[in-house]
């Protein structure tokens, strides 16, 4: 499978020098080191983010359509299923000089993702079957959860408490996830608000 590991030019994320440096330390633990690539699969998801598997895989066992790429002097393989998934990501040391490694995922699943609602009534009742039947259920994985706090003709105004409030990527989570979710599970809707005080939430489940 010579095509196989042969890099290109698709960089699906980026490792920083600090990670590569602590990935290739642990490498060496390992038998055949020098032929081992770094693994990175999206598996699932796990509330509002996506579930990862890291592990070092033999390089010669890439599957052609893979992404195969080096960062530094360490090779990277991402299966073909999760490229789209992971672009854009960061694979990086975590703040502070802590043990393991962070993976800074701009992309986020698509709650809605395989699931057909059957939503009815005018537009606030739509909202809120939605988020009751399956935005809340996976933001209840981070002690968190979305309301309706009101509609403004065709624009729909959500907020955020619990774990997601003052939580440093729950702008992000209601712009990327649940606006893009109402949006494509009810049409009519033009615009999501976000209406959340993200200063006064004390208790953040990503910092």
């Amino acid at each position: 499978m010579a095509d196989a590991i042969t890099s290109t030019d698709l960089v699906v994320f980026t490792v920083t020098p600090e990670a590569v440096a602590r990935i290739l330390e642990l490498r060496q633990a390992e038998d055949d080191a020098d032929g081992l690539a770094l693994r990175v699969e999206i598996t699932g998801t796990s509330g509002v983010e996506y579930a990862y598997d890291l592990s070092f895989d033999p390089l010669a066992d890439a599957d052609e359509a893979d992404a195969v790429y080096h960062q530094g002097d360490l090779p990277v393989v991402v299966p073909a299923g999760s490229i789209e998934h992971l672009m854009g990501a960061t694979l990086d040391v975590p703040a502070g000089g802590g043990a393991g490694l962070v993976l800074r995922n701009p992309n986020r699943p698509d709650p809605l993702s395989g699931k057909h609602l059957e939503l009815t009534g005018d537009i606030a009742e739509q909202v809120t079957q939605l988020l009751a039947q399956q935005i809340n259920p996976s933001l209840a994985a981070h002690g968190g959860f979305a309301e309706l706090k009101g509609v403004e003709g065709t624009v729909v105004y959500v907020t955020m408490g619990g774990g997601c409030q003052g939580c440093a990527v729950s702008a992000m989570t209601l712009r990327d996830g649940i606006a893009r979710s109402i949006r494509e599970a009810i049409p009519e809707v033009t615009d999501v608000i976000d209406t959340t005080d993200h200063d006064a939430g004390e208790n953040p489940f990503y910092s």
